[in-house]
């Protein structure tokens, strides 16, 4: 139930998500598809096993959403990844209007036989489609891709959409955007930071500094670290300690509390907000 590092105990799995998780078993009975919303930035850390009793074994198609912030040579590694396993696999970037009409395509590709078959005997088949994933994956602003409009509620934080929405995207198609579920606990410490890092955890709840530090341990490991030399106008390396990476951030920033000390949290903040906003350029967080 609960995520150590450092010492600091995070509570990750609200009420109202187990109550989430417990009513998209029920909805799903009458869903034939899952469109399964992705972070591109840390694909293997969003999969939710929870989820498992949610599907069964009915067709999933994985979405790659923010596609723009990760390289293509990401996102072709990770469609590889899960194609090869039997599942369809795409990417986007849903904040480009007109992006997530692949989905529809992609659906109708999974149903083309029982569409076809349907149309000759005069039939309309609705294919009903779920929409999960974990909070801030986007899959709010993906169904208003969809449907060309503002239909459900997004915003860049975690925990907006909060009920169920059905819409009605065709003749053919209604999709359901769900809330997000986070895992109830994390068994891979790598995982947990990874959809920290990226915002699908509240950060009122979070020690920012050791988020933020994690995200630099990150960068190191991709030998990154770099990119906060050319963001801020530091000077540091694989080498400098995390601390150290802050405090000089911070500085430059103008990250300052009285007295002279660094404001720890509100570098940590910034740090956490440019790569966020793809500020530091394309990263993503793991490795195939």
């Amino acid at each position: 139930m609960f995520f150590c590092y450092n010492k600091t105990m995070i509570n990750w799995f609200p009420g109202h998500m187990n109550k989430t998780l417990k009513q998209m078993q029920q909805d799903s009975k009458i869903c034939d598809c899952f469109i399964y919303i992705l972070d591109s930035r840390c694909p293997k850390s969003c999969i939710n096993p929870e989820f498992v009793k949610v599907i069964g074994n009915k067709p999933i198609i994985f979405v790659l959403n923010k596609s723009d912030l990760v390289q293509n040579s990401d996102l072709d590694k990770f469609k590889k990844y899960f194609n090869q396993q039997g599942y369809n696999c795409i990417s986007l970037n849903a904040t480009i209007s007109g992006s997530s009409k692949i989905i529809i395509n992609t659906i109708k590709s999974v149903f083309k036989d029982r569409l076809e078959k349907n149309k000759e005997k005069n039939v309309n088949f609705i294919i009903r489609a779920m929409i999960l994933g974990i909070p801030n994956s986007g899959k709010s602003t993906i169904v208003n891709n969809l449907c060309g409009k503002a239909r459900a509620t997004t915003g860049n934080r975690a925990g907006v959409t909060r009920n169920k929405q059905w819409v009605k995207l065709d003749n053919y198609i209604e999709v359901m955007d769900t809330p997000g579920v986070l895992l109830p606990n994390f068994e891979n410490e790598e995982y947990a930071y990874n959809l920290a890092i990226t915002g699908a955890v509240k950060d009122e709840i979070l020690n920012l500094y050791d988020i933020a530090s994690a995200l630099i341990d990150r960068l190191k490991k991709l030998n990154l670290i770099d990119v906060l030399n050319s963001k801020y106008g530091v000077d540091i390396n694989n080498s400098t300690l995390n601390i150290e990476i802050i405090k000089a951030i911070g500085k430059k920033r103008g990250c300052i509390l009285k007295g002279g000390d660094i404001d720890f949290d509100r570098t940590a903040k910034l740090l956490l907000t440019d790569f966020r906003a793809g500020k530091l350029g394309k990263i993503c967080l793991e490795i195939l």
